[in-house]
């Protein structure tokens, strides 16, 4: 249940001074901060909090606790979603809790328990008391916690799961008696996924359930997995797949030729992979689902990738990148020509960068061109090519193409063979800036991995400006996060000493229905970087080991995958665990 803190009473003193003279008093804001928070209330207008929450004096959290206090009211930490009666807060459309920052948590005594960030905006408990037609009872919540109970009551998935769960029930307890009297082509239309099969109301209902669930649950992509007596369904949230409801054996044809139409693909097409594409529209946004189907001995296994442009930041500012690093890396992508690389396994977050840096560096001064397989996310004012093998279209012949079209700036989505290395080369030193995705573990070993492929190094050298190496590591749940004693080993293998973490904080995730019970709930970049100035050059060049690079780049200052893991680690963002599952991949 929602932990609630009753405050001592104090007389009601609803103005800017007393609350602002209260927080001095408390010495959790200065007087010289004071008078400058409410000479900026002046000026903007506003509550003197909200001013105190955005010029980053006083966080939301404190500030809850504090004006609970200064008008005598609760205070309730949202820290449990078992606490929020979601029937009762549903009821409340969200348009009006987003608009006025509140949620409404459950009846008691005839009256609504609200929490609010500002519990004196009395338009907003007009609002509510009209729409709900009974009155109110107001509670302080913080801005944050009240933003991530909005997220997860209207945007949960626990709805559409109890839909697939009821659905899937019914369609078990249906299930084809032999001795009932069903043709045999009736059957092979069932098991076969026909046309008619994947029109029936309950697949079309199974189908959009299971999308709109997935999206809830923020997950990247959705497995259907034929098995020899039952189909497995798993969504991948946060880099792990998880399990979901699965569809009835006998509806798993059926669901794969749903889907087919949907991304107009060959239903009658069963023995060859198939790939495809399809919109839907889930809590109120249009959402690209790439799909892909797999024959294997049991039917077909079908992936979809989701492509929700809204989950991801295409910001380069809101990256997560250390404010040295993002300054090192505008500074190579203001530059007007070179070669710029993001690596890292699939999965890593390399698109989403490369999409940051397009966005950065997007101007109708500049002509920019990619070249993709496949396009992920459309860009306004950038020139997007899907490469289609089948047509001769590859990437090669596609930059060849590029290269006549008076580019300014080329993206390729992917390096994967020695020609389009070379074309990327010769792109570079023919004044164009180039940027590019590759598979390796770390920075150095790009270098290595580019040799091998027969590109000499000197070419490396005077071409390459930056090689990045990233990896996605998951966040500690905000709503469940607590403190917890790091032991020794774990220590070491971050390779940090007991003395460098003397004062600081580690976290973990207990586990909450916010974050699924498993302590995460979305994912950060960790970096390394290496640049290549006049020394890196000349290192290349001369033909230096990648252990030899990685120690140079380390002592001009470049952390490592580990360093930018244990450093996230200490901000409080991730745990220990995590950083050393993901950064320890790309060791050695």
């Amino acid at each position: 249940m929602a932990k609630i803190s009753r405050s001592p009473t104090t007389p009601h003193a609803d103005t800017s001074q007393q609350l602002g003279n209260l927080l001095v008093r408390r010495k959790l804001i200065t007087a010289e901060q004071l008078s400058r928070a409410l000479r900026e209330q002046r000026e903007s207008g506003g509550r003197l909090g909200e001013v105190l929450v955005r010029l980053q004096i006083l966080d939301d959290q404190t500030l809850g606790t504090v004006l609970a206090e200064h008008l005598a009211m609760d205070y309730v930490e949202l820290n449990d979603p078992e606490g929020i009666d979601a029937r009762v807060a549903r009821a409340l459309p969200e348009s009006i809790a987003k608009r006025f920052c509140l949620i409404a948590l459950r009846e008691e005594n005839g009256k609504l328990v609200t929490a609010m960030a500002d519990p004196l905006d009395v338009v907003a408990i007009d609002t509510v008391m009209l729409k709900m037609q009974r009155p109110i009872r107001p509670v302080i919540g913080s801005a944050g916690a009240i933003r991530r109970a909005i997220e997860m009551v209207y945007h949960g998935s626990d709805v559409e799961e109890r839909q697939l769960r009821d659905l899937v029930a019914v369609e078990n307890d249906t299930a084809v008696d032999p001795e009932d009297h069903v043709t045999v082509e009736e059957r092979a239309e069932a098991e076969t996924g026909g046309e008619e099969a994947a029109n029936q109301a309950p697949v079309i209902r199974f189908v959009d359930l299971l999308l709109r669930q997935a999206v809830k649950n923020r997950a990247s992509d959705i497995h259907l997995e034929p098995q020899s007596d039952s189909t497995a369904a798993r969504v991948r949230v946060d880099g792990l797949l998880r399990e979901v409801v699965p569809p009835p054996k006998k509806m798993h044809a059926a669901v794969v030729a749903r889907i087919k139409i949907l991304a107009q693909m060959n239903i009658a097409e069963r023995r060859l992979p198939q790939d495809g594409r399809l919109r839907i529209k889930a809590s109120g946004r249009e959402i690209d689902v790439r799909v892909s189907t797999l024959p294997t001995i049991y039917g077909e296994k079908v992936v979809l990738r989701i492509l929700d442009a809204t989950a991801v930041t295409h910001d380069l500012n809101r990256l997560g990148i250390e404010p040295t690093a993002l300054l090192q890396l505008k500074s190579m992508l203001a530059r007007p020509h070179g070669i710029l690389i993001v690596t890292g396994p699939t999965g890593s977050g390399k698109s989403t960068t490369l999409y940051a840096a397009l966005n950065y560096l997007r101007n109708p001064a500049v002509n920019i061109t990619t070249v993709e397989d496949p396009v992920e996310y459309r860009l306004a004012g950038i020139n997007q090519i899907q490469v289609k093998p089948e047509i001769g279209l590859d990437f090669a012949r596609c930059l060849r193409a590029i290269l006549r079209q008076d580019p300014d700036i080329i993206l390729i989505g992917e390096i994967r063979d020695k020609e389009t290395v070379e074309i990327a080369i010769k792109a570079s030193l023919t004044g164009h800036l180039v940027l590019s995705t590759f598979h390796t573990n770390d920075a150095p070993s790009t270098i290595s991995r580019l040799t091998y492929m027969g590109i000499e190094r000197y070419l490396l050298s005077s071409t390459l400006n930056l090689i990045v190496a990233q990896r996605l590591v998951r966040r500690v749940c905000e709503a469940c996060k607590e403190p917890v004693d790091v032991p020794e080993d774990t220590l070491r293998r971050l390779k940090v000493n007991r003395a460098d973490a003397a004062g600081v904080v580690f976290y973990r995730g207990k586990g909450c229905p916010a974050c699924g019970k498993t302590g995460y709930h979305g994912r950060m970049p960790i970096f390394e970087f290496l640049a290549v100035d006049e020394d890196i050059a000349e290192r290349i060049t001369a033909g230096q080991s990648e252990a030899q690079l990685r120690d140079a780049a380390r002592r001009r200052g470049y952390a490592d995958l580990l360093e930018s893991g244990v450093r996230a680690v200490f901000q409080g963002l991730t745990t220990a665990d995590e950083v050393i599952r993901v950064a320890s991949m790309g060791e050695g």
